[in-house]
């Protein structure tokens, strides 16, 4: 007879998997905002222009 164990994910293993999780997502979410710039500029955005006034005053 031969037996065959069930997986099994111990506390430990739970919750360096969350933790991957969760520095992926911040990780993928700082290199955005450190090129967002750039990502703007492949779909054509450019960046807004400040708007004055005649007098010279930004609205």
């Amino acid at each position: 007879m031969h037996f065959t164990p069930l997986p099994y994910l111990d506390p430990g293993s739970g919750s360096f998997i969350i933790q991957l999780v969760i520095a992926a997502l911040l990780g993928i979410g700082v290199a955005v905002r450190a090129s967002w710039s750039k990502i703007r500029g492949w779909f054509g955005i450019k960046p807004k222009e400040d708007e004055t006034d005649d007098d010279g005053e930004t609205k």
